[in-house]
């Protein structure tokens, strides 16, 4: 299977372009597939930037993507895992939440000891100021 094509900063940003309004409490939730291409985008993009396959992000029922260099996995639950909901996660990459600010609200699961993605938090592209 060939690799994935990389996703350029300018797609990760119009694929979360319009579901803003819907985080920021603006409007309705958007259509399932606006919001899916939104996760999706944002989550593969991370794993483009910080490649490997010690952590798992899983966002249901969008997707799950293998990131954090270390220890590979291969079978059964990774020990490293981050699991969140579709608002929470674009939140996060976004920067209209703080990793501390979710994790200690109990809007994200984080396990295992490379499970602290605050660091890669707001995603670049999507930072305002």
């Amino acid at each position: 299977m060939p690799a994935a094509q990389p996703i350029p900063a300018e797609e990760l940003a119009a694929a979360v372009a319009p579901v803003r309004a819907w985080l920021a409490g603006e409007t309705e939730q958007p259509p399932r597939a606006v919001l899916g291409t939104a996760v999706k985008t944002s989550a593969r993009w991370l794993a483009q930037q910080v490649p490997g396959r010690s952590v798992e992000l899983r966002v249901p029922p969008f997707v799950a993507v293998q990131l954090v260099e270390g220890p590979r996995h291969t079978r059964g639950t990774p020990p490293n895992v981050v699991e969140t909901d579709a608002a929470t996660w674009l939140r996060l990459a976004t920067g209209a939440l703080s990793w501390d600010d979710a994790v200690a609200g109990g809007r994200i699961s984080a396990s295992g000891n490379r499970a602290d993605l605050s660091a890669q938090l707001p995603l670049r592209p999507l930072r305002r100021g």
